[in-house]
């Protein structure tokens, strides 16, 4: 943990003015007793956490709890080791001459003084939202650039007149445009202390309902996305991770790569982040769909419709009697019967979950049935009658009552285990709800034509035709949606299996328990026969405890959902985060100009259409990331196919135009660079040989999205395609630069 023997403040000689002890003494002052406290903090939080491991875990609700407060203790720990002091982000003044420290979190000395307040805290909101127009009650306002845990540059702004008085360097808004050009890295880097205005607006918004986030390239649509997501996390009790919590979906898996930092360093450790494709297991291996039409036809959003009633095909109950032979009598399941078994499911029960009910419902019918006649002997049972021989069988005697009031069950268990392992019924009972597979649903759709049209009537005969393929043809992308919607509806069938397994160990070890109980029970001579309490159901539950099995992280339900690169999903896309948000609380990020396919509706329009409800939009129009060099030669591009395109306004300039060249200069140009630049990325961006290195990276349009670079060298652009979709990925590319942009063609 720091020990401020010196001063936090590690200026460089060009910004000496800035070291006057005037300026910068009450900090230093501050920072002493902020490092005090965070070694104590860190001290106290290890010792919590040790005992918490060292505890024992529990069963149920205690272990939940356990592991909930575990992983909040290591998640601040590790937050407080990770920045130390630079958990401070600035400093505030009021127009009451109070001095307030922002940070990544919360601290209070031992008196209940508050040394930093949360930057989700409503109190720090003027630090981000105030501007010189509407100053939100201060006169001043300080943000820190620290490097290795000293503070190596801050700027100042003050609001009013008063803010000058205040031990204040002025730079104004001159050292954040300088910090925009700094060089990139593997990771996006961290921006919490210099989030604007405008995007910290949107960050506070309300998380009731759908709200939609435009913005053009560069204008900070991800830094809201996921500061938005803390934010949401720390403020809205409604969101927290026991009710359901926030899932965050991005682009593809570089992106999420990029991203991947931000959330932990803003104490957020335990938020879900995926892309759509890894929504389902068959999307790590899913190709692009090379048939436009086919395309175009799965993106439908009645084509994930039509999963419903392919399962419900399969849930339709026998109207053929069946005869049961039992050692005792012969019952019949009748049409009433598997009608009465099959109705049981609550609506939306996955059908594999709901199997098990059903099964249950139909030997409890038979049960009763059976217990309504007399018992009969058959020492030599039929083959297809069960596996149960021997004496006659006591029907159980309502009036009967152990020594606690308890009535014996034992008939009854006798009269289930027969028809729980009968042939018969079992057989019959797998053909009339069998288990299914989701591949399975969805293949029979591909390759069985009076299948598709009964569940999609809404095709005509050409494109039934069209979407047929062999059953064993390889998933394309556009096979996701409807393989999740089989998946959700149908539920995890090794899940099934897995908690019939369970079930059933967790049966025999309740036999072995009884069994055991019965001994005692049998040898127990004490005058208060105290044993006969082993027989008390809440004793016999808490012995026979059943097993839990892990359920899909990614199935949801959550309680609000932020998706960024939104532009790009399909209406079927759309309906698999429409399951996993049945509060219609989300956060929707993207560009309509970055669309690869035509987006002729409004957000608003869209989103009613795809299932959630009114939406509010909120418009990002600042662009922080491209120079005003590059935005001149990329806005031509968007504007040729897309007039009305939302083209931010860039902040900075570099003062470097775009160069262009051959594609035989691709290695000179890559090798320049390196050699002048000791830090920062490059991308090349399209189709070119290129020499591995560790800070150069090869990427289509499509991957681009959502990364940025120091330089960007776009390679034959022109065959990125025509018309809107090559138009657009030429834009992205372009736009992703935040120093350099080099354009090489072959030609």
């Amino acid at each position: 943990m720091t020990d401020l023997t010196t001063s936090t403040f590690d200026l460089p000689r060009d910004l000496t003015a800035k070291a006057d002890p005037a300026l910068i003494a009450t900090d230093d002052a501050h920072f002493a007793a902020i490092a005090a406290h965070l070694r104590h903090t860190t001290t106290d939080l290890t010792e919590r956490l040790a005992i918490e491991r060292r505890a024992p875990g529990g069963g149920g609700q205690e272990a939940m709890d356990r592991d909930l407060q575990i992983h909040r203790l290591t998640a601040r720990l590790n937050l407080l080791r990770r920045f130390s002091l630079e958990v401070c982000l600035g400093r505030m003044v009021t127009a009451g001459a109070e001095t307030v420290y922002v940070g990544r979190i919360g601290l209070s000395d031992g008196d209940g003084n508050p040394l930093l307040i949360d930057w989700r805290s409503p109190a720090a909101a003027p630090f981000f939202g105030a501007t010189h127009a509407q100053p939100m009650g201060l006169t001043s306002r300080r943000r820190y650039r620290w490097t290795d845990g000293r503070i190596t540059d801050y700027w100042d702004e003050a609001f009013t007149t008063e803010g000058l008085a205040h031990g204040t360097a002025l730079d104004d808004q001159s050292a954040f445009i300088a910090s925009l050009g700094t060089s990139r890295t593997e990771q996006m880097r961290d921006v919490l202390g210099t989030i604007q205005a405008d995007q910290d607006e949107i960050i506070r918004a309300s998380s009731q309902g759908p709200l939609v986030v435009d913005g053009g390239p560069g204008t900070g649509k991800t830094v809201v996305a996921l500061h938005r997501t803390a934010f949401l996390l720390y403020s809205d009790p409604r969101l927290g991770h026991r009710r359901g919590g926030v899932l965050f979906v991005g682009p593809h898996q570089p992106y999420l790569s990029y991203v991947a930092d931000v959330l932990p360093s803003l104490g957020e450790e335990g938020v879900l982040t995926t892309t759509v494709r890894s929504l389902v297991p068959q999307g790590a291996t899913a190709t692009a769909e090379t048939d436009p039409e086919v395309a175009r036809l799965k993106a439908d959003a009645r084509m994930v419709a039509a999963v419903e009633p392919a399962v419900t095909m399969y849930e339709e109950a026998p109207i053929e009697p069946l005869r049961v032979r039992t050692p005792w009598a012969d019952v019949w399941v009748s049409a009433q019967d598997w009608a009465e078994a099959f109705a049981t499911p609550e609506s939306g029960t996955p059908h594999n979950d709901a199997r098990e009910e059903v099964w249950s419902a139909l030997v409890d019918l038979l049960v009763d049935k059976l217990a309504e006649v007399t018992p009969a002997v058959d020492d030599d049972l039929d083959e297809d009658s069960g596996s149960l021989t021997g004496a006659p069988l006591a029907l159980a005697d309502p009036d009967s009552f152990d020594a606690y009031g308890l009535e014996q069950q034992d008939t009854t268990e006798h009269l289930r285990r027969t028809l729980t392992t009968h042939a018969t019924l079992r057989e019959a009972f797998g053909r009339a709800w069998p288990v299914l597979e989701p591949t399975d649903v969805v293949a029979d759709l591909w390759s069985v034509p009076a299948y598709l049209r009964r569940c999609a009537p809404h095709l005509s005969r050409a494109e039934i035709a069209a979407l047929q393929r062999p059953a064993d043809s390889a998933w394309t992308l556009a096979d996701l949606p409807i393989l999740d919607a089989a998946r959700l509806r149908l539920g995890d069938p090794e899940a099934s299996r897995q908690r019939r397994r369970a079930q059933a160990e967790a049966s025999a070890e309740r036999n072995r328990l009884s069994a055991v109980m019965d001994d005692l029970i049998a040898t127990d001579d004490s005058d208060m026969q105290v044993m006969s309490m082993l027989r008390g159901q809440d004793l016999q539950a808490a012995l026979g405890e059943e097993r839990r099995v892990p359920t899909d992280d990614l199935a949801g339900p959550f309680a609000h959902l932020v998706v960024d690169e939104a532009q790009e999903l399909t209406d079927a896309e759309w309906q698999m985060l429409l399951a996993r948000c049945p509060s219609r609380s989300l956060t929707v990020v993207g560009d309509r100009a970055q669309a690869r396919r035509p987006f002729t509706e409004s957000w608003a329009e869209r989103l009613d259409r795809v299932g959630f409800g009114e939406a509010r939009l909120a418009t990002l129009t600042i662009n922080y990331r491209t120079p005003q060099e590059v935005m001149a030669e990329a806005e031509p591009v968007i504007r040729g196919v897309l007039p009305d395109a939302n083209v931010p306004t860039s902040v900075r300039s570099t003062g470097a135009g775009v160069t262009r060249g051959p594609v035989t200069d691709l290695t000179r140009v890559l090798t320049s660079w390196l050699q002048e630049h000791s830090e920062g990325i490059a991308a090349v961006i399209g189709s070119a040989a290129v020499a591995d290195h560790p800070r150069v990276h090869h990427l289509s349009p499509e991957l681009a999205k959502g990364l940025e670079f120091d330089l960007v060298v776009l390679v034959d652009p022109d065959s990125f395609g025509s018309g809107t979709q090559g138009a657009v990925d030429r834009y992205v590319a372009m736009t992703r630069a935040t120093q350099q942009l080099v354009v090489l063609t072959s030609d």
